[in-house]
């Protein structure tokens, strides 16, 4: 019995101009496609793509209560292991103002002109501490949290905002202790201190979208957290918590244009508001022109573009 052999199967040829790899890979290219569409049709996602804006902040909205619930947590336990407790964070501005008051009050004068010093000094630490305290929980907010980051799924952005509110918590019960600290000091309320809810929330904003912006930059370079301390030192000395702007200008040593940065710099516009609220002695004509313009302003573009440059990277946190 003979064994016939029979002709091998004729193949389709391959278009012309097209590559060994191009067709050995078509099978690959037909299998993903059915994958692509098995998950449309099941509603799948790419796990950890970048959702749209509003859909990115109806996110952050849902999840309101673990922003704040992870606020009050950290506040709670940040002084957990210290004897004193929730005391220092009175008792933090409170030093560094008696240190600023014998450094520029009395060793370098810089009381002379300002009335009110005191008041003046306690008002512009406490109010710079928040700004302060705030940017550099933001330099942490990933690189500091990185477990939760890569253990669960949720918006990024819920971690820099839940530490500025962090701090706007720690704020508030400091500032009992400064309107008692006023008072002792001969600064009884009036009307205008309601003038400090809407400086607060300004500056808050402007705080929170600052923080977003070093967020999204340490976690890609995490050295920035060790420069920060250096660039806030700075900018607290440029900001007038410690010195007046106004008896500055009135010197007329510095050009208009070096006054006019200065009194436009945002930490120096909400010390003013919150100096104006608060002192009686400071009045409307010690504050910049268009001040609450200016507030505004600060405020609604550090929040509105630190939000949309946090959003931009938020399926890279976490990785590499």
């Amino acid at each position: 019995m003979t064994t016939q052999t029979l002709p091998p199967p004729l193949r389709k040829p391959p278009p012309p101009g097209a590559s060994h790899q191009e067709t050995a890979g078509s099978p690959r290219e037909a299998a993903d496609a059915d994958l692509r569409e098995l998950a449309r049709r099941h509603g799948l996602t790419v796990s950890g793509a970048r959702p749209s804006l509003p859909a990115y902040a109806r996110q952050i909205w849902s999840r309101r209560d673990f922003i704040t619930a992870f606020a009050t947590a950290r506040l709670t336990a940040q002084y957990s292991q210290a004897r004193l407790g929730q005391v220092w964070q009175v008792m933090t501005p409170l030093l560094n103002a008696a240190v600023y008051y014998l450094i520029f009050g009395v060793l370098m004068d810089a009381k002379q002109g300002v009335a009110d010093y005191v008041p003046f000094l306690i008002t512009g630490i406490f109010v710079w501490t928040f700004t302060s305290n705030t940017i550099l929980a933001g330099t942490r907010a990933i690189s500091g949290n990185l477990g939760l980051v890569r253990a669960l799924h949720f918006p990024r952005a819920s971690l820099p905002i839940s530490l500025s509110i962090q701090q706007l918590q720690q704020l508030l019960l400091s500032l009992a202790a400064l309107a008692m600290i006023l008072c002792g000091l001969g600064e009884f309320p009036t009307w205008s201190w309601f003038l400090a809810v809407p400086a607060l929330l300004c500056q808050a904003l402007f705080n929170t979208g600052v923080a977003l912006v070093l967020a999204r930059l340490a976690a890609r370079t995490p050295d920035i957290s060790q420069l920060m301390p250096f660039v806030l030192r700075t900018w607290m000395y440029a900001s007038g918590a410690m010195w007046s702007i106004q008896n500055l200008a009135a010197s007329g040593r510095f050009p208009d244009g070096v006054v006019l940065a200065l009194q436009c710099n945002p930490a120096a516009v909400y010390i003013d508001l919150m100096r104006f609220a608060l002192i009686e002695s400071y009045t409307s004509a010690q504050l910049p022109p268009h001040v609450w313009a200016l507030a505004a302003g600060w405020a609604l573009l550090a929040f509105g573009g630190g939000f949309i440059w946090f959003w931009k990277a938020e399926e890279t946190y976490g990785r590499g």
